[in-house]
């Protein structure tokens, strides 16, 4: 491109898939926000799955979720902006054909992103997806822990493929 500057494609598919995994995320966590008052919530399927209003200042699905603590919005700030630059040094890297790879990055840096919005703005992140099975119960979580868990999946799959050798 002549004057400009030219975006690389991998850029372009997974901005554009981590913005409509931001869009998601902060649009269901205003809507819970909006809609149900902190701590509670509603059975959807009951003894199976419920909406409801928490908060969660550890990483995804309430790992070290610790009330009380001061330095712990600071260090998963760091973190999550650590491994976002880490993410777009990847996908600078990444060849434009390894798609399956660079959704994947799409989908971590979405979620990255959309959780780290909350706790810039917040201090913790809002999450709202509960799941239970009898007495086992899923901690509650959110459209962006859903991305970055199945955007690391797509991750470690794209890994196995490029050590496989193509079929003939």
């Amino acid at each position: 491109m002549r004057g400009g500057v030219q975006v690389r494609p991998q850029y372009i598919l997974a901005g554009s898939l981590a913005a409509v995994v931001v869009a998601l995320d902060q649009l269901t966590k205003y809507l819970v926000q909006k809609s149900l008052i902190l701590w509670t919530g509603i059975d959807v399927i009951p003894g199976f799955f419920s909406l409801v209003h928490s908060l969660n200042k550890g990483s995804a699905f309430g790992f070290m979720n610790h009330a009380g603590s001061v330095w712990q919005p600071y260090f998963f700030i760091a973190v999550t902006a650590f491994a976002i630059v880490i993410i777009l040094n990847l996908l600078s890297k990444a060849p434009a054909g390894d798609k399956l790879f660079i959704i994947s990055l799409g989908l971590i840096l979405g979620g990255a992103v959309g959780n780290l919005i909350d706790r810039v703005r917040l201090g913790e992140v809002v999450d709202f997806l509960d799941f239970a099975i009898g007495s086992f119960h899923w901690p509650a979580f959110n459209v962006a822990d859903m991305a970055i868990s199945l955007g690391s999946m797509a991750l470690i799959i794209s890994f196995y493929m490029r050590g496989r050798p193509p079929k003939k």
